[in-house]
Parts: C-alpha cells; structure tokens; sequence
C-alpha cells in the first residue's frame, strides 16, 4: 500500500513537470506568433505610406486589406490577424488625426523572450510586459521638414 501511495505522488510530480514544460512552450509559441503577426501588420503599414507619394498612414485595418486609394485590388496584409496572446483585437496606435501608426497586445503577461530580437524590435529586450511591445511605425519627421 505504501508503494502505491509513493509511486502515485512520484506520477503526479512528473505529471506537474509536464505541465509547466508544456505551459511555457505553449507561451513561447504565443511569443512567437505575436512577433510575426506584429511585424507583419509594421509592414504592411509602411508598404501602405510608401505606396503613397503624399506618405498617408492607413486610418484602419481595413485599409491595409485592401487600398481604397487604387483601383486595382491591392493588399499590404493577407488577413486581419488577431492578438495571439488574447486571441482578440489588438490594441490600436493611432496619430493625431486617427492615422494607424502600429499596434500591440492587449495581454499583460511577462515575456519568455529577453534577447535574440531583431533590430526593429530589440526595444523589447528591456520591456517587461507584452503591452510594451508596441510594432509601430512613425513618420520620419526629419523628411517632413524639408
């Protein structure tokens, strides 16, 4: 009887160790997915301002979907892709005049990832929840000046 009682409790502990293993991959798969999503939609937005000699920003999702300025079907994102971290929408950046700059995740867990960032996203280093990993892109205010 003992044994069966040691031999459970020794099962349960791995089966806890399991758990968290699987959890953080989970999470890690969550990271990944939202720096993917989250560049995509950075992208799409400075392919949107490019494709404009006037430089506009995207006032909506939408917009990205598909240009209302052409004639012509043109598409900057595939889809409107959801947080993955809430698998809801995401948080709008928006300008002064409800341009879309960029987007984040609503979610206020504590990122895996500390390093191993590309350029564009190696502020995320130093931030400690996924609501400070903001995928943005500003006007380059030096080429306004001119």
């Amino acid at each position: 009887m003992l044994l069966a009682l040691v031999s459970v409790a020794v099962i349960g502990v791995y089966l806890m160790q399991v758990g968290i293993v699987w959890s953080t991959q989970a999470q890690r798969g969550k990271e990944e997915e939202l720096l993917r999503r989250g560049d995509a939609i950075r992208r799409a937005i400075d392919e949107y301002v490019r494709a404009d000699p006037g430089g506009a920003y995207p006032k909506s999702f939408d917009e990205l979907l598909r240009d209302p300025r052409t004639s012509i079907v043109r598409r900057y994102l595939r889809d409107a892709y959801p947080d993955p971290m809430t698998n809801g929408p995401w948080t709008l950046i928006k300008g002064p005049n409800g341009e879309l700059y960029g987007v984040h995740s609503s979610a206020a867990g504590t990122p895996l990832k500390h390093d191993g960032f590309p350029d564009d996203d190696a502020s995320f280093a130093l931030q400690t929840s996924y609501e400070e990993w903001k995928f943005t892109r500003y006007p380059d205010m030096s080429m306004r000046r001119r």
